[in-house]
């Protein structure tokens, strides 16, 4: 799908505030409320607008403990593979979960409401996991920058 300024300029603006109404959505971005639908409705469609959420405050809500642990897997065998993408994935303290290159085989954001308790994640949950060799954590001691939003100026730069 081709995205044209129009398409950048809505997709920023939804960024900013997912909750805008169609009507000052158009508005910010120069257009009619019913050609601004029907654009929403093709990015929607089109999978450019995955999802829209409300993002909270975890120390808010009492979840302010944030580990990147670093996992390294007994052997690097597909099976051995998928069954830790089934254990990881049914696990909702791990916010985000990828495979890497490099010394280790993923990472792995945990949230928790203390040390304790990923603590009890790490050795009750993780460790035991046959497939995995080896766990190194670093805990988030204060967030720096934190966003949600894609840096669209760069994309919309790119040449036909």
């Amino acid at each position: 799908m081709k995205l044209d300024h129009i398409d950048f300029n809505i997709l920023r603006e939804l960024q900013q505030d997912g909750r805008l109404s169609n009507n000052d959505l158009a508005q910010k971005v120069g257009l009619s409320p019913s050609p601004c639908w029907r654009r929403v409705k093709r990015l929607e469609e089109e999978g450019i607008i995955d999802q829209y959420v409300a993002l909270l405050d975890p120390e808010k809500i009492g979840l302010p403990i944030v580990a990147y642990c670093q996992v390294m897997l007994e052997k690097h065998q597909l099976d051995q593979s998928d069954q830790f993408d089934r254990m990881i994935g049914e696990r909702a303290e791990v916010l985000e979960y990828y495979s890497m290159s490099g010394d280790y085989d993923f990472l792995l954001k945990v949230i928790s409401r203390s040390i304790k308790e990923y603590e009890e994640f790490q050795t009750q949950f993780l460790m035991r996991l046959p497939v995995v060799r080896s766990v190194s954590t670093s805990f988030v001691l204060k967030q720096k920058k934190h966003t949600t939003r894609l840096p669209l100026r760069f994309v919309n730069q790119q040449k036909d």
